[in-house]
């Protein structure tokens, strides 16, 4: 069962018809919520990825130890990845939160600086930003990729203006925490001395907050749109 909110008008058990996910969802808008809502696991996948992360840099920026920091980062990962077991639902949001904390806590031992944990996040989040700015510019808007998958044509929305523009502008959504992280955080890094708990206050601010308001304001222009969902025609 999923752990996201229920969709009204969901398909009916046992629908595994290509066209299941289509009824579904009779507008754009819908489709692009549905499909934003599986992608980062509802309320529930996206407390697990940040509940690790933050257990990790507000125990350094309390203790100023780099492996109790590890140690509280892993350990919420490990109990959180235990209860995702025990009810037998999908951990993948879970592993990925623990995979993060994995590589903060390799750059951190490894050189004996916790600022250098948080290295990764900003490599990341420049990577994530830079290519979805790419994706805009070039007028093929990741999040476009979503209505693809839900009508069967991977490219067929980008014949739609409008539904290339609000593409566009919820690509932009997601673009612009990604690059207020890097501006804030890196010349943070850059500086002088131990910025390691600048850094942590900096990235706990930037994270859960800004993802809720890019969410939010992700629903409030879907809920504004009625774009009408066609698929794509079947051959006979």
């Amino acid at each position: 069962m999923s752990d996201g909110p229920a969709a009204a008008g969901s398909p009916k058990s046992g629908d595994t018809s290509p066209g299941g996910e289509e009824r579904a969802h009779d507008t754009v808008e819908a489709a692009v919520r549905a499909q934003l809502s599986k992608a980062l696991g509802g309320v529930r996948g996206m407390i697990e990825a940040a509940v690790p992360t933050i257990g990790f840099t507000a125990t350094y920026v309390v203790t100023d130890e780099v492996k109790t920091a590890v140690m509280v980062g892993v350990g919420a990962a490990v109990l959180l990845l235990v209860v995702r077991i025990a009810q037998r639902s999908n951990p993948q949001f879970v592993l990925n939160s623990l995979l993060g904390i994995g590589i903060a806590a390799f750059f951190a031992l490894r050189s004996g600086k916790a600022e250098d944990a948080f290295m990764p996040g900003i490599v990341i989040n420049a990577a994530y930003g830079a290519g979805m700015l790419v994706s805009i510019l070039a007028r093929w808007p990741v999040v476009g990729f979503i209505i693809g998958s839900v009508t069967g044509d991977p490219t067929g929305w980008r014949s739609d203006p409008g539904i290339l523009r609000l593409c566009s502008r919820l690509t932009w959504v997601l673009l612009i925490p990604n690059l207020l992280r890097v501006a804030v955080q890196y010349p943070i890094y850059l500086a002088d001395g131990d910025q390691s708990a600048l850094l942590g206050t900096a990235k706990i601010a930037m994270g859960w907050p800004l993802q809720v308001a890019a969410l939010a304001t992700m629903v409030w222009i879907l809920a504004r749109g009625r774009t009408p969902l066609e698929p794509r025609p079947r051959s006979a």
